[in-house]
């Protein structure tokens, strides 16, 4: 190989790498903070960091690995041509994108079918159907409650902790006179990925896999800031649910997508404790129902 295609193919891969940094995010709700690298969230963007030799040359090898998975991937669809279109940012960009379009969901872990039956040994009511249609339904109420500002519709679904720590991070927005919209989300998969006791707490771990549009808008004027209105996110997530240990689905009451309270039936207008303002019960703590705990972005 000439000296000039040796160059050629290191800028490309340097531009595969430049890609892999730019497009590869971590989030939780929606992009929260997918835009600030510094958030304090802990949410921000995946980065590739290296330190010591070794690690310089894996990471040389996986994106010239990379390269020809996505070389090949692009001729067979028409998108390239020869060698020299892999120094072509825009293009590889484009054939990245596609690539990981096609992909998305397949590496998503799909333990449903045993993670069900094992549920089942001590809950004999519960329904794996039920419950993923529920997580999705949740997770739409979620990213609609967090484009509204309006997070308080969200108590009965999350626990305390999580609760108060998204509600922190829309209040940094609201602080700054921003809006993320999170739009057009649609849900692709679901599926139960374990199961386990923690103490006294039943511990339930769902991965997602979602498209939406995420973008951050000046509150006054609605201009875009940070983000493109016209660009589909891929994203996937690993959401954890818990209820008190013991708990059982109830028919017909568990895993609905309501603000009645459970104990008294009452519709529920949360407090900032999370109680019913009518009998005072505790609603958010997984007592009654799987709560969401914890959600993130996976790679």
């Amino acid at each position: 190989m000439k000296k000039c295609n040796k160059l050629k193919l290191f800028i490309g891969i340097f531009a595969i790498l430049l890609v892999m940094c730019t497009t590869c995010i971590y989030a939780d709700v929606g992009g929260i903070n997918r835009y600030d690298s510094d958030s304090s969230s802990g949410s921000s963007s995946y980065g590739i960091s290296v330190s010591g030799g070794g690690s310089f040359w894996f990471l040389i090898v996986l994106a010239i690995v990379f390269v020809v998975i996505l070389y090949i991937y692009g001729k067979s669809k028409g998108k390239i041509n020869n060698i020299k279109d892999i120094t072509n940012i825009n293009k590889m960009k484009n054939v990245y994108s596609e690539f990981m379009s096609s992909t998305d969901g397949l590496n998503l872990v799909d333990n449903t079918k045993s993670v069900s039956e094992e549920i089942r040994a001590t809950d004999e009511a519960f329904s794996e159907e039920n419950f993923l249609s529920w997580v999705k339904d949740v997770f739409l109420k979620i990213q609609a409650a967090w484009s509204k500002r309006e997070w308080k519709i969200i108590r009965p679904f999350e626990s305390n902790e999580l609760f108060e720590q998204h509600s922190a991070q829309l209040q940094e927005f609201i602080d700054n006179n921003k809006i993320n919209i999170v739009e057009r989300v649609a849900v692709n998969s679901a599926n139960l990925v374990s199961h386990r006791f923690d103490g006294d707490k039943e511990i339930l771990e769902v991965h997602l896999a979602a498209v939406m549009r995420d973008y951050v808008v000046d509150a006054t004027t609605n201009n875009v800031i940070e983000g493109d209105k016209d660009k589909d996110w891929h994203m996937k997530y690993k959401l954890v649910f818990a209820r008190k240990n013991g708990v059982k689905t109830e028919l017909g009451t568990s895993n609905k997508s309501t603000t009645n309270c459970v104990n008294c039936g009452a519709p529920v207008q949360i407090t900032s404790a999370g109680q019913c303002e009518y009998c005072g019960s505790i609603v958010t703590t997984g007592e009654h129902d799987w709560v969401l705990t914890s959600i993130e972005g996976l790679k």
